[in-house]
């Protein structure tokens, strides 16, 4: 997973391979960790890429797994990259879609960045509540 995710050239090889095959993985939680500190725009991304994935298809990951994610979003919001950012916007708001106490999380991280002077954070937090702040799951 390391190897492959060193070589992704591009946002639509990251996310399909994160989407339909890492996030499959026994070995997907720990490359989200991992990852999201990368310094490589893809692998940082694969990184928000895999966590946007385990929201649909690890049925079984108990709510604070997710709510533990949510320090990585936070942390990952400040990587100005447009490619990055937008992943960390699209997991924030899958971690909020999952369930009402993960929206609840979400919706109040999201509130936090929108408050944000740095431009990312502020980004991000906007995005994710124009989807999250109403919504009931």
């Amino acid at each position: 997973m390391d190897a492959w995710a060193s070589d992704f050239e591009s946002w639509a090889d990251c996310d399909t391979v994160c989407f339909h095959l890492f996030d499959r993985t026994p070995h997907a939680w720990s490359r989200e960790r991992a990852w999201s500190r990368a310094r490589a725009q893809f692998k940082k991304r694969a990184a928000f890429a895999l966590l946007w994935g385990l929201t649909v298809h690890d049925r079984a990951a108990p709510d604070r797994a997710f709510l533990d994610s949510l320090r990585l979003v936070e942390a990952g919001s400040l990587d100005e990259r447009e490619l990055v950012k937008k992943a960390v916007d699209m997991a924030l708001r899958a971690v909020g879609k999952r369930n009402e106490t993960l929206r609840r999380a979400a919706v109040e991280l999201a509130r936090r960045l929108a408050r944000s002077s740095e431009r990312s954070q502020a980004w991000i937090g906007r995005s994710a509540l124009r989807e999250l702040a109403g919504r009931r799951s």
